[in-house]
């Protein structure tokens, strides 16, 4: 699907200029000829990208940029400022007020298009990782728009590549006031130096001696390491041709020089507060996905993971010709630990319980809270002989020593009953393996608690 842009002009001279450019590149095009109109319009989610004039009667494009940027449902629109304003001190004012960049009038045609594919591709990333993140407010985790729209930018760390010791070094001056700056003189060394850093943008020379400053972008971007580290290219003035392309291959940002300090403070602050924003995306869906497949008490997966993976476990090993045995646990009486000391005790006695479990088994093996105090676990290339070891050890172990509730004001007997069973030939499937183990742990429970019982099939 092609972006969606939004022009915001009051003369309709230009918002038809503008809107031929960007049709003809198969853009499609939204047109506003106010302040007021085009906030209403991001508002509605009608647009991936602001064309915004400065100069406007009712609202200038400050204003209306600091509006969108400030407004946790707008301020991920990319916005370009496009204006007749030149100085070094214009551009400012617009990027700190939260325009990602500011094309000089009269605008040429392969600067703006340029400049426009690349933030919408930024932006059809940011949107993919906003709509997975929609789940994580259901389930109670905090949206970072928030956090993203207060985010001053600042206290990030800098890695500038840059093999000419005047220009690094006042790149460093520059930015040392707010931002911990490393610098690699050897660009053969950058991009090992990049993705052991943990930078937040990373600064690319254009013009380095007997090094294609470009390749070493597009290395940094093909990087998984790097892969969403921002990227902002410096080059001279005579060099628009490299910079489209730089835009073309993934760089975020650009300056020309020479470089105005307060325009090259700014620009960093917009990519930092771009990454922080996405990294806090990221954290979030990351976060939703592990409180779907985990227990909150207990940190184990959850039954239905469980029962998920199981089938692919069991048909894997079916396949190979590979043992898989499954315990079903039981904790003892736990009804009357509950009755008795209260819930959170029992689930205190959880807690510890799953903790045991970790110690007692390898990585490869699948521990899970099957409900309330039943647990399940999957041991793959195990036959039921080593799974009975293995379960004798967990049983004596959780026997062995008392549980603390209540904060260690209290300690309690803990005992455990265990069902197995395993793999029994190709026609067995994940259902009737735990069934069976069910089956195996009600012996044990009728036989008097306290023990391990395997499957008599």
């Amino acid at each position: 699907m092609s972006a969606r842009v939004l022009v915001v002009d009051d003369v309709p001279a230009n918002v038809k200029l503008l809107e031929a450019r960007l049709s003809a590149e198969y853009f499609d095009v939204a047109t506003a000829f106010s302040g007021a109109q085009a906030l209403a319009m991001c508002e509605r989610a009608e647009c991936d990208i602001v064309l915004l004039d400065v100069m406007m009667p009712d609202m200038d494009g400050f204003e209306v940029c600091r509006r969108l940027k400030s407004n946790p449902v707008t301020h991920h629109i990319p916005v370009v400022m496009v204006t007749a304003l030149d100085q070094p001190s214009d551009r400012v004012r617009g990027l700190e007020a939260g325009a990602d960049d500011f094309l000089t009038k009269p605008v040429v045609d392969v600067a703006l298009i340029s400049r426009v594919r690349s933030l919408a591709r930024l932006k059809m990333v940011t949107d993919e990782l906003r709509m997975r993140a929609v789940t994580s407010k259901e389930v109670g985790i905090q949206s970072p728009e928030k956090d993203a729209v207060t985010d001053n930018g600042r206290n990030g760390r800098i890695l500038v590549v840059d093999d000419r010791k005047t220009s690094y070094e006042r790149i460093v001056s520059m930015l040392s006031s707010e931002h911990v700056v490393d610098v690699e003189a050897d660009p053969n060394e950058g991009l090992f130096r990049a993705a052991d850093g943990n930078y937040d943008v990373i600064i690319v020379s254009l013009q380095l001696e007997n090094f294609d400053g470009l390749r070493l972008c597009s290395q940094i971007r093909s990087l998984e390491r790097t892969r969403n580290t921002p990227i902002l290219a410096v080059s001279e003035a005579d060099n628009n041709a490299r910079l489209v392309r730089g835009l073309e291959i993934g760089i975020n940002d650009y300056l020309i020089r020479p470089i105005d300090k307060n325009e090259m403070l700014a620009r960093v602050r917009t990519q930092i507060k771009k990454k922080r924003y996405t990294e806090r995306l990221r954290d979030n869906v990351q976060m939703s996905i592990e409180m779907a497949i985990t227990d909150a008490l207990t940190g184990l997966f959850n039954r239905r993971y469980m029962e998920t993976h199981l089938s692919g476990l069991v048909e894997q090993a079916s396949a190979r010709s590979k043992p898989i045995s499954v315990l079903i646990l039981d904790i003892d009486y736990f009804k009357s630990i509950n009755d008795t000391h209260g819930h959170d005790a029992g689930d205190d006695v959880l807690r510890e319980f799953a903790l045991r479990i970790r110690k007692c088994i390898r990585n490869i093996d699948l521990a899970c809270r099957y409900g309330g105090e039943e647990f399940v676990i999957v041991m793959p290339e195990t036959d039921i002989a080593v799974a009975g070891m293995v379960a004798e050890r967990l049983r004596r172990r959780i026997a062995g020593e008392q549980f603390a509730i209540q904060q260690g004001a209290a300690n309690l007997d803990v005992t455990i009953s265990i069902g197995i069973a395993a793999l029994s030939g190709m026609q067995d499937n994940a259902a009737a393996i735990l069934k069976r183990a069910d089956t195996a742990l009600y012996r044990a429970k009728r036989d008097g608690r306290n023990r391990v019982v395997p499957d008599a099939a």
